[in-house]
């Protein structure tokens, strides 16, 4: 259950920073042509993409024993918050409900997209944190698939700041 306060947030995608190679996941603001870009490690990217694509492994990979571990213990995610930015470094909160009622985890925004993503629960951005980066504004809205890859596939840097908040030299999310 969201708070007044946020934002809910569909995955678009995922692409590359074009001056660092660093992977960038792309959420885009429902009803909106918001987006905001977060700037993630390659493992993470790696999930976000497996499960976006329904890609099936054959061992269990982090994010999923975390999601069966969930499903063991007869909780349920309720929704992935991306919840506050500092020092240009996103951070994000896990909301699980059980029988002993509802926790929040503390993690970073690649791992509650990713654990969101493969329990189906929704993903929300804080306002403030909406209002403080550096988001990008679309002309209108890429409603196919296709066009969002070959937007993808198109950003220049001048599409970003130098130092765009959720980037910072080196560390990941």
């Amino acid at each position: 259950m969201k708070s007044q306060d946020e934002q809910h947030m569909t995955v678009r995608g995922l692409t590359l920073d074009p001056v660092t190679n660093t992977p960038i996941v792309i959420l885009k603001a429902e009803g909106s042509t918001r987006l905001l870009p977060i700037w993630i490690g390659l493992f993470e990217a790696n999930a976000i993409a497996l499960e976006m694509e329904k890609i099936a492994t054959p061992r269990p990979m982090t994010h999923d024993l975390l999601k069966n571990l969930v499903d063991m213990l007869g909780a349920r995610v309720e929704r992935a918050v991306v919840d506050n930015l500092r020092e240009n470094t996103f951070f994000a909160s896990i909301y699980v409900r059980s029988a002993e009622g509802a926790q929040r985890l503390d993690a970073r925004p690649s791992d509650a997209i990713a654990l969101a993503l493969r329990t189906g629960a929704p993903i929300y951005v804080t306002n403030e944190v909406l209002e403080r980066s550096r988001g990008i504004e679309l002309a209108e809205d890429l409603g196919e698939p296709e066009q969002w890859r070959q937007w993808l596939d198109h950003i220049t840097p001048g599409d970003f700041d130098q130092n765009p908040p959720g980037r910072t030299r080196g560390t990941d999310d």
